[in-house]
């Protein structure tokens, strides 16, 4: 039998004594305790009914542990699905109504909240797993052999399934199938050079494809190690540069270690590479870091449904203010939104992208998945532009979507929570540039006459609604919203009217 994406990870295996993961208390942990540790997860898995195909949902803090489950979910032939841990219950409902996951898995302290709601969902079964790797999956997985006969999986069958925000307010859920997974860390293995030397400090989180299939996938595939940390921590960081080599990021940690007076070229001089994905790192921040340490940033992009597209060079210039050139067996195109008609180099359009990294649809949304899955073609979203070197710029995005900190935002769903409060007429949701986040999530609200609310009624209001990081950081009141003649609201115009609230 064959498990796709996990016979791959075994096979790169030369030296299963060697470390995989070392945790910010010191313990280490081997290949050989990656391949029990995984089995008994696995085995934990099928003894509780999961079959290939199901689903098997995790809302769990970080930990080593959830690693372990995730690997035992691909080896059972599970569908992984990881939660952000700071959704809501609400939120919560609708991605466990929607996948009907057979297993749920969440946090010991929030079993009370949530699994009133997975049963109602048709779950069948709730367990638990804390930050500490404690809980009732762990006690299953401890009670399970440490050898497991993988189930069969070939590239095409799905192997994670990850919800990404849509412009109307429904979360989609993205499939991705083990050869998306596998064909794109073997890429990224060799386009970034990583090797079996390779450390690397990883302070992601991990319901997230940058920390889980970008790093994880990433260190397994060229049988390095990393060391695991439950959080980004500026000084913690700063401290273990000395013993690692690699430090994959968002532009918040970058712009939060150029904070630190340590930060200095002899403090940084171990390290081979910085990266920085999930949001836009800006230009200064790229100089700054260049200054600081010697080292330039290596910005890429890509998506929840494509994994990695596109990668400024491990060997060359890393040009500030782009992602870079398609990776090996990704092509990228720039097309005029309204006809798809490709666009000449340096042309402004609709990225589209094509390759094995691309995901195979959207759950249970055949008409969505047509519309933006066109003869293999995938419709990002993404305004941009490519250069004639090949280089692609980012430069907007069609659905307005802001990232922010790492994660995607969709205004629709947050306008749609803020219409709903008394006194509201109309709201416009934006993105504003921020030097920590790259994008500030801001509301721009029109009140009706008499009304009294303030920015923190209006952030009271949606906090018991909305993840944390969906929550506007800054609620502004207007006259009214600035309008075309067809009545569209020009947001444009309000991302150029506020694009300095956030500067000191």
């Amino acid at each position: 039998m064959t498990n796709h994406l996990f016979d791959l990870i075994r096979a790169r295996i030369a030296d299963p004594a060697r470390p995989f993961i070392e945790t910010a208390e010191g313990e280490v942990l081997t290949y050989a305790d990656m391949l029990a540790r995984s089995a008994r997860y696995a085995g934990a898995f099928a003894a509780l009914g999961v079959t290939p195909g199901d689903r098997v949902a995790l809302q769990v803090e970080k930990s080593v542990e959830a690693v372990f489950a995730y690997l035992g979910a691909v080896r059972a032939g599970a569908v992984f699905l990881p939660l952000n841990t700071a959704y809501t219950p609400a939120e919560i409902g609708y991605f466990l109504g929607d996948a009907e996951p057979k297993i749920f898995v969440c946090d010991p302290a929030q079993h009370a909240a949530l699994a009133p709601i997975a049963r109602g969902a048709g779950v069948a079964q709730v367990l638990t797993l804390d930050g500490a790797g404690q809980g009732t999956l762990r006690v299953a997985a401890d009670g399970a052999a440490p050898q497991f006969t993988d189930a069969e999986r070939g590239a095409d069958d799905l192997a994670a399934l990850l919800y990404t925000s849509g412009t109307t307010g429904r979360s989609k859920g993205a499939m991705l199938t083990h050869g998306n997974l596998a064909s794109n860390a073997a890429t990224l293995v060799e386009h970034w050079r990583f090797s079996a030397d390779d450390v690397l400090i990883h302070a992601l989180p991990i319901f997230h494809t940058h920390g889980l299939f970008v790093a994880i996938n990433v260190t397994l595939l060229a049988g390095a190690s990393m060391i695991f940390l439950p959080k980004f921590d500026a000084r913690q960081v700063l401290a273990l540069m000395g013993r690692a080599s690699v430090l994959m990021g968002v532009p918040t940690f970058y712009t939060r270690l150029l904070s630190l007076p340590g930060l200095t070229r002899e403090a940084s001089a171990g390290m081979r590479l910085f990266i920085s994905g999930s949001a836009p790192l800006l230009a200064e921040t790229h100089r700054a870091w260049q200054d600081a340490t010697g080292h330039a940033i290596l910005e890429r992009y890509g998506m929840t449904e494509t994994n990695m597209i596109t990668s400024n060079p491990h060997d060359g210039t890393r040009v500030p203010g782009t992602v870079g050139m398609p990776l090996p067996g990704v092509s990228v195109k720039v097309t005029d939104p309204d006809t798809g008609r490709e666009l000449i180099a340096g042309a402004i359009g609709m990225i589209e992208v094509k390759g094995p990294n691309v995901f195979s649809g959207y759950w249970r949304m055949p008409e969505k998945t047509a519309a933006e899955l066109r003869e293999g073609w995938f419709v990002t979203g993404d305004l941009g532009q490519i250069d004639l070197d090949g280089r692609v710029q980012i430069v907007g995005r069609g659905k307005d979507l802001v990232i922010t900190g790492g994660f995607n935002v969709y205004p629709k769903e947050i306008e749609t929570e803020i219409d709903a409060i008394d006194g509201v007429v109309e709201s416009a949701v934006i993105g504003v540039p921020h030097a920590d986040f790259g994008e500030g999530v801001t509301a721009v609200v029109v009140m009706s006459d008499g009304a009294t609310l303030t920015e923190a009624d209006v952030q009271a209001a949606l906090a018991p609604k909305l993840a944390k990081f969906k929550l506007p950081k800054r609620v502004l009141f207007v006259e009214e919203l600035p309008r075309n003649a067809m009545g569209k609201v020009q947001k444009n115009l309000l991302r150029d009217r506020f694009g300095d609230i956030y500067k000191a």
